[in-house]
């Protein structure tokens, strides 16, 4: 025998003999005349033909794999942990698992807010609180300038001198405008 059998060079290259048998069959190996395994030249064959993200080990001339940073690795757990599943353990690695989950959950989440988006379901945060200060500040305008429609009638009801009427109005409207401006905290 000139070359190698199917299972030393399936315990050489780290596949099952069946997947050696397959190679065999579609050509993917390089044999010798007596139709054992040439090996250098199938390694080669192999390399060239073989989609390295499909392999289960990295090559060996492939440099080691970075260190993922700590955000990311908290990113996951956070994420994780939003959709009610196990995150990884405080220093700990995140599995490729863990990390797949998330970054479906996160494209799921990107495209829900998309589609919401397009429905006209959401509205641009910095639109939105132009809007609502905006609308704040015409009403604060209504109860300043309320004092100043209402005093005449007002008077007149109670039969009271109209300035002194105008004057007591706009001070309770105003002190109740600063209270209601004061931020309130509440948990």
């Amino acid at each position: 025998m000139q070359g190698m059998s199917e299972r030393r060079y399936a315990a050489r290259v780290g596949l099952s003999r069946g997947a050696i048998q397959k190679a065999k069959a579609t050509g993917r190996l390089v044999l010798h005349e007596d139709g054992s395994i040439d090996a250098e030249a199938s390694d080669r064959l192999r390399a060239q033909a073989t989609d390295p993200s499909k392999t289960r080990k990295a090559p060996k001339n492939e440099p080691k794999l970075k260190p993922v940073p700590e955000a990311a690795v908290s990113a996951v757990g956070e994420t994780l942990k939003e959709q009610g599943l196990a995150a990884p353990a405080t220093g700990g690695g995140t599995t490729f698992l863990q990390a797949k989950i998330a970054h479906e959950v996160l494209k799921a989440q990107e495209r829900r807010i998309r589609l919401q988006r397009l429905k006209g379901e959401l509205v641009d945060r910095a639109r939105a609180e132009t809007l609502v200060f905006r609308l704040a500040r015409e009403e604060r305008d209504a109860w300043v300038n309320w004092p100043a429609r209402v005093a005449a009638l007002m008077a007149a009801e109670l039969g009271t001198d109209t300035a002194a009427m105008q004057k007591v109005l706009e001070a309770h409207v105003r002190a109740h405008l600063e209270e209601l401006a004061q931020p309130r905290i509440a948990f």
